[in-house]
């Protein structure tokens, strides 16, 4: 979950307590009108920090890689919708239809940052299991596509990804092509980023819980 949406629910939840607590011991002046305002107000920002908290509690993160395995269920409620809505906002399918995953941070937690070169390695025989395919896509620090002049916003299993002499994957994540390396890079921003990961039909692995997405490390650049 990005940091800045968990210091918001906290500000939010401070400000609503703070409300409740001026309401039950302050001598105030109360209109019908401001009431209704605040009941408003504090139920809207309420509601807010419980999705939060809920979709902290649901979501799943292993290797820097966030999911939540209810994810599109149909018998989702009404908590478990709008949790998943702070993780995953827009449309998405059943578990059995595709499987989401996020990240924006690296194996060690540090946030992705262009300035920096990465590897995603799958090895030999780890890729997403699946009977549809699968796709790795890249975000800015507003979750918009990188402009590029490969125009190349996402790679996948029809990419044409050139596996290595073991037969692992790379994939390479920064913001200058690769030297030897271009068929596998996936050009970053300068800045933040995040990456989704995308896998439709899912195999069983992935439905058991069992497989485990590879962490993005580091590979050099930058400064420490």
């Amino acid at each position: 979950m990005r940091r800045t949406y968990g210091y918001f629910a906290a500000l939010v939840g401070t400000v609503c307590v703070a409300f409740i607590l001026a309401m039950l011991f302050l001598p105030l002046n109360r209109t019908v009108r401001s009431d209704v305002l605040q009941g408003f107000l504090i139920g809207f920002g309420l509601a807010f920090v419980t999705a939060q908290a809920y979709a902290r509690i649901r979501a799943v993160r292993v290797n820097g890689w966030t999911t939540m395995p209810a994810l599109g269920a149909p018998g989702n409620g009404v908590l478990m919708r709008a949790a998943c809505a702070q993780l995953f906002p827009g449309p998405v399918n059943t578990r059995e239809e595709a499987a989401y995953w996020w990240a924006n941070t690296d194996a060690t937690g540090r946030g992705l940052n262009g300035r920096y070169r990465y590897v995603l390695r799958f090895p030999p025989g780890g890729l997403p299991p699946t009977t549809a395919f699968w796709s790795l896509t890249m975000g800015d620090a507003r979750n918009r596509f990188v402009a590029n002049l490969l125009r190349r916003y996402s790679v996948s299993d029809r990419s044409g990804l050139v596996p290595g002499p073991d037969g692992s994957i790379e994939v390479y994540l920064q913001a200058t092509p690769p030297a030897g390396g271009e068929s596998n890079w996936l050009p970053a921003p300068s800045g933040m980023f995040i990456l989704w990961l995308r896998v439709y039909e899912p195999g069983p692995e992935i439905l058991a819980g069992s497989y485990v997405v590879p962490p993005v490390a580091r590979a050099g650049g930058g400064t420490p």
